[in-house]
Order: structure tokens, then sequence, then C-alpha cells
């Protein structure tokens, strides 16, 4: 939490210096949000595998503008996935992980054609777990789910009116998401 207090804080610094920059996010904008994670805090370790990368959509619409002279107030919502397996001497458990919630985000124009944003996610975590190899007849099988929180910050920089890149750091379904952010 103190990190993301600190980026937060960053931030706005960073935003009292930007007085002439274009707002990429305005009022009524739609976005979606396609990205590939890296690094998670889930199924580390020397024997684990992914068998399918963390993978998030997320979409969000501008619904306040003018706060702070130039800030904009995103609403909208979010999906993550991720599948991983551990592995040793042909025995071993298959994971996956699904995110769900809705978020929220603050967007000050930093830099021109860069969207830049700080937020917050409240979601719902489904994992479940699968025993699958040489188990003599026992078929082990366990799930999990509970409600989660998350922050975030990010930025989008767009090439034309519709297409941008997306870096968003936080945590979710990865600490790190890269990907395309298209505007409706």
């Amino acid at each position: 939490m103190k990190k993301f207090l600190s980026a937060l804080l960053i931030l706005f610094a960073f935003a009292s210096l930007a007085n002439s920059q274009d707002n990429y996010f305005l009022l009524g904008d739609k976005v979606v949000n396609i990205g590939i994670g890296l690094g998670s805090a889930l199924y580390s370790g020397s024997s684990y595998t992914s068998s399918v990368p963390p993978v998030s959509v997320s979409f969000e619409k501008g619904i306040k503008d003018n706060v702070l002279e130039k800030g904009v107030i995103g609403v909208g919502g979010y999906l993550g996935y991720s599948a991983y397996k551990w592995e040793y001497m042909d025995w071993g458990w298959k994971y996956s992980n699904i995110i769900i919630g809705p978020r929220g985000s603050f967007h000050y124009p930093l830099l021109e054609k860069l969207d830049t944003y700080a937020g917050l996610m409240l979601g719902y975590s489904i994992i479940s777990s699968k025993e699958f190899g040489d188990n003599e007849g026992f078929d082990y099988k366990a799930s999990s789910s509970g409600f989660i929180w998350s922050g975030y910050i990010g930025g989008r920089y767009y090439f034309n009116d519709k297409f941008a890149v997306m870096l968003e750091l936080g945590s979710g379904i990865a600490y790190l998401n890269l990907g395309l952010g298209i505007k409706l």
C-alpha cells in the first residue's frame, strides 16, 4: 500500500508540472485494454511452468471530467486469467486463477500522446487446482475464492486516435501488464 501511495503522490507531483498537455482520455471515451502479464506472486519456483500466461481484458468509460483542472475519472471492469502447472517426476498439480471485478481510475495528462492514470480495483479471485499423473487412484481437487483489491498505475501511448500501447504496474493477474489500448 505504501508503494501505491508513493506512486500516486509522484503522479500528482508530475501533474502539477504539466500545464500544456492534451488530454487523451475524455468524458464519454470508452477504451478496451488487452494485456499480457509478467511477474506474479502466485506460482513461483523452479518446478512451475506456465500453461497460459497471465492475460487480462479491461474496459473503461470516462464519467467525470475537469477534476483538478484536466483530470478525468473513469470506471469499468477487469477480467484476468492465468494457468500454471507444478510437476515433479510425472506427478503434480494444475492451477488456474480468474480475477474479475470493477475498477476506477483517475487520468491526468503528463506528456503529449500519453494517457497517464492511477486507480483501484475491487475484485473476486477464483483459484482451482487439480492433481494429475501417477497418484495411485486418487483424484484430488481443490478450489478457493475470495474478494481482493489492488492498486495500479499505468499509461497508454497513442499512435493515433484509436490505438495505443498500454503498460500497467500493480497487482491483479500480474505485477506488470503490457498490451494494446483500443478506443471505441
